[in-house]
């Protein structure tokens, strides 16, 4: 198992690549800080799985993707979907459940596509689109394609029997595609510790004979440099990688609340994690390194702030969809 956090300060990734890091963590961090802001008001009537906290995963390993490679989420999907270039406004627009919504209003926070960018599909059954990144996967293989497939989910999904089957079939011939694991300790409000035994998550993907690789999810550079890796291993031909990130949300884990008061972890906890934060830890490095200036990092957050005001107001004043269209485009066994 390779660990990435102690040779990215070392081999720092160059500064286009930084900026892009940050740009990105940026976007979903403004865009979901609005989510939650404006989700009171009842217009959003989907649920929202908030990611705020973990969005140095999404941005470190979406950044070495290609346009070609295809990304899998879960309920958890805004930043994956955000990080792989999915239309902003388009997703908001789907929250509002208008016409102009990336799954024309009938998917809402937890069904995001766009396929102009590969972001093929999320969903909120656990571990449900692990054996279907796979699938892609073997496509591109058998359609002689330079691309990889990867398979975002939450520590709770390798408990279930999809994973396992996916990896052992990933693994048996040697598929293109990556299982990257964003372990941020609670499945809703249960810990690890009361669903798992006493044992790395890591060892599940080792032994189906899976390349894994590790890092610090609330580093983005960390983050990256392992997907770097993984990324490299999957499309040399060398089969599949599993990759691992501690991380943590910092809200609830449906809503736009803190619910230190439910009593399943503290506020003292969600504090220590709120230090780590990986926004705040690139931002230091940016100017610790003098890759960026105050006044530069402001004008991004102004831009981004910008991009995600007018994201919001594309969505309110788009159309609902047509009562005679609310059966369109959808398919049943």
């Amino acid at each position: 198992m390779e660990n990435a956090d102690d040779e990215k300060m070392e081999n720092l990734p160059d500064n286009n690549i930084l900026l892009g890091l940050y740009s990105s963590m940026l976007l979903i961090r403004r865009t979901e800080e609005r989510i939650a802001e404006l989700y009171p008001e009842q217009e959003m009537r989907c649920p929202v799985h908030l990611c705020i906290g973990q969005e140095a995963v999404p941005a470190g390993v979406c950044q070495n993707l290609t346009s070609e490679d295809s990304a899998f989420s879960n309920h958890r999907a805004h930043g994956h979907y955000l990080a792989k270039g999915g239309s902003l406004k388009a997703m908001i627009a789907e929250l509002y459940g208008k016409e102009t919504g990336c799954a024309k209003g009938r998917g809402g926070s937890m069904h995001l596509i766009d396929l102009a960018a590969n972001f093929v599909a999320s969903t909120p059954l656990v571990g449900g689109t692990i054996p279907v990144a796979v699938g892609a996967a073997l496509a591109a293989r058998m359609q002689k394609k330079n691309a990889i497939s990867v398979a975002f989910f939450g520590d709770s999904a390798v408990e279930g029997g999809a994973f396992h089957e996916a990896t052992n079939f990933a693994a048996l011939h040697r598929l293109p595609v990556l299982f990257a694991c964003e372990n941020n300790l609670y499945a809703s409000q249960t810990h690890i510790r009361e669903r798992q035994p006493e044992r790395e998550i890591t060892q599940l993907a080792k032994a189906q004979g899976i390349a894994v690789f590790k890092a610090d999810g609330n580093d983005a550079i960390a983050v990256y440099t392992a997907a770097k890796k993984a990324v490299e291993h999957a499309r040399s031909g060398a089969g599949p990688a599993f990759l691992e990130f501690a991380t943590y949300r910092w809200l609830e884990h449906v809503g736009p609340n803190d619910d230190s008061k439910l009593g399943y972890r503290t506020a003292q906890e969600i504090a220590e994690w709120k230090e780590k934060d990986p926004i705040k830890k690139l931002r230091e490095t940016l100017l610790g390194k003098r890759v960026s200036t105050e006044k530069e990092l402001e004008a991004i957050d102004e831009t981004v702030k910008k991009e995600v005001n007018e994201a919001f107001r594309f969505a309110k004043e788009s159309p609902f969809p047509a009562k005679e269209t609310l059966a369109d485009n959808l398919y049943a066994d």
